[in-house]
């Protein structure tokens, strides 16, 4: 029995059964055939298979095709009206997956050969044999599989590129830690600004803000605890504008706000003061809790720049004069700042060649026991000897060196010099002294460390058990497990360690107990006023009685006075270093402060 729906016939068995889920649909084959009996042999060879309408024309195909989706489609070549052949175009036009066969009583190859061109899978030739019919299906089907994979698989690398290019264009225009707009946002989208108010007669503030003390956070807690920061501040900061201002994450901890329609300097402090109040809060970071300030620089159109790159150059001079003052302040733009960042600039063009033309010195302070002020070792501190300028404070360009990554070189050349003068002292005869040494966080976190040194002390001839190697605090801290192996290889290797300006850093002695270290370095801050302030006093008495529970020794740094040598005394410190026995000298002024073996090693005041 058959009915006609929307143009074309369709088996009623078929029609009338439920509809079944999608893994186990049958494939559907349309068949068009101007004449009955073809049709109807089609449809009941296929149908218990496939679900199988048909259609007697091409124009009725077509209707049927502009409504349903068929996998196969069977069709006669010539019938009345449109062809077979005419018709494949229009049903990959509908439907390009859709698989064609041809049927043609015309056994001319050439019939053959055309129906191929025009995109029919497979031709079948009347009087149709039934087995090469359901061959023939068979094989067209498994071919609209394959199609349809491949459109998917396409589907899904489309889909995929998509969603690539996507996150590409956000990673160029986004940070990913803040999720905050990047440098490159910034800077397009404050040129937009700035264009907006010159037409209109508007004034705008640039701010460069710099989270204060963000690396001393970095070091000793690491970048997880870091990042945390950052994103905090930087929802933060997003509390202090409004919609129409823009804040971007620069770089490292440095941060960029964009005010807008602002009525003069008045509405760039007031957007300070809200920065200020909410980093009055706390920052819980993973059980750290931490107080931050931020140092902020403002430049301000059009009177400090009338493009963006002037003004960013501006805010960037202003920041940098507020962190030299100490942080925790902000500083608009003056002209002066540029000088001051220009001498920057040549300072490290300078620091640079220095290294190519070897202008560094060592210099050695003694260290000696508190009770005999015998000397025990030396620290080797580096000074630069500018051929201009004469000799540089370190005070002036360590910091630099640090932020460049010129420590590192400065520091594996001032080992080297170091190792070399302490065999010098002892082919003239001097009694054995520990040399310390210090190495910055840079260098400690190079996995090349280790091999480093023991190169120097291979090309030196300087024996290990006398080389001493002093790390702060919180490059050690940084990482506690990296730490413990890097110390751990020194230490196998003879290396006494040590660690500098305790107390000034976020461990404390119990985390420092799991690592390989010699001794504790008090801090030259806590022994200034330890003779003065009982809360610096009490401090120091902890810290030495605690390292000798823990069989470190303690050596204070920064001692000036009697009085301060007394107090320490009292303390039973193990050794203490300072202008009171003797500035960092050269290494000949040194030697005569040295001694050969038996002779008592005391300073010669």
């Amino acid at each position: 029995m058959y009915f006609v729906s929307n143009g074309f016939r369709e088996r009623a068995k078929v029609c009338n059964q439920p509809m079944e889920p999608a893994e186990n649909r049958k494939p559907t084959i349309l068949i068009i055939d101007d004449e009955e009996q073809i049709r109807s042999l089609l449809v009941d060879l296929l149908g218990d298979n496939y679900h199988c309408s048909d259609a007697g024309s091409a124009e009725e195909a077509l209707a049927a095709l502009s409504q349903d989706t068929f996998d196969l489609v069977i069709s006669d070549i010539d019938m009345g009206g449109m062809s077979g052949l005419e018709l494949v175009p229009h049903v990959h036009s509908l439907s390009p997956d859709t698989v064609v066969v041809m049927i043609s009583g015309n056994h001319d190859i050439e019939f053959a050969i055309r129906a191929l061109r025009v995109g029919a899978f497979d031709y079948i030739s009347k009087p149709i044999d039934l087995r090469h019919v359901e061959a023939s299906v068979e094989r067209a089907l498994n071919h609209h599989s394959l199609l349809k994979e491949k459109r998917q698989y396409k589907e899904q690398l489309e889909s995929l590129l998509e969603q690539r290019t996507a996150e590409v264009d956000w990673l160029a225009y986004y940070d990913t830690v803040t999720q905050l707009p990047n440098r490159a946002l910034f800077e397009d989208r404050l040129t937009q600004a700035v264009a907006i108010a010159r037409a209109k007669n508007q004034s705008l503030g640039v701010l460069f803000i710099s989270l204060d003390q963000f690396k001393k956070v970095n070091d000793s807690l690491g970048h997880g605890p870091g990042d945390s920061l950052l994103k905090e501040f930087a929802e933060r900061l997003k509390s202090c504008i409004s919609k129409s201002d823009t804040v971007a994450r620069f770089g490292n901890d440095e941060f960029a706000l964009l005010r807008s329609q602002i009525n003069g300097t008045k509405d760039v402090i007031e957007t300070i003061g809200s920065l200020s109040q909410v980093l009055k809060f706390s920052f819980d970071l993973t059980g750290h809790e931490l107080f931050a300030t931020a140092s902020v620089g403002v430049s301000l159109f059009p009177l400090d720049g009338e493009d963006s790159q002037t003004l960013l150059k501006n805010a960037g001079a202003a920041l940098y004069k507020a962190k030299k003052s100490g942080g925790a302040n902000y500083q608009f733009y003056t002209a002066d700042m540029h000088e001051l960042a220009a001498s920057r600039l040549a300072l490290e063009t300078n620091l640079r060649r220095a290294i190519q033309n070897e202008e560094f010195l060592v210099h050695y302070q003694p260290r000696v026991v508190v009770d005999s002020l015998a000397i025990t070792g030396v620290e080797a501190l580096v000074r630069w000897q500018h051929p201009q300028l004469g000799l540089v404070a370190p005070s002036e360009f360590i910091p630099l060196a640090e932020d460049t990554g010129l420590i590192v070189p400065i520091g594996e050349w001032v080992m080297r010099t170091a190792c070399l003068q302490g065999r010098r002292w002892r082919e003239q005869g001097f009694a054995p002294i520990q040399i310390a040494v210090n190495i910055c966080g840079r260098q400690f976190h190079d996995q090349d460390l280790s091999q480093t040194v023991i190169e120097i002390l291979e090309e030196t001839g300087f024996p290990s058990q006398n080389l001493e190697l002093e790390l702060t605090e919180s490059s050690v801290m940084q990482n506690a497990d990296f730490a413990s192996s890097v110390l751990t290889r020194l230490k196998s290797m003879g290396i006494k360690i040590s660690i500098d300006d305790f107390g000034t850093g976020f461990s404390s002695l119990a985390s420092l107990k799991r690592l390989p270290i010699d001794n504790l370095k008090i801090d030259r801050t806590f022994v200034r006023d330890a003779t003065t302030d009982t809360d610096d006093g009490a401090l120091v008495m902890a810290i030495i009685t605690l390292a000798h529970n823990l069989r470190l020794k303690v050596i204070a740094e920064g001692v000036e006075t009697e009085e301060q040598l007394r107090f320490l005394q009292l303390l039973r410190c193990d050794e203490v270093q300072g202008y009171l026995f003797s500035r960092p000298l050269p290494a000949e002024a040194l030697a005569s402060k040295l001694s050969i073996p038996q002779e008592a090693q005391k300073i010669q005041k």
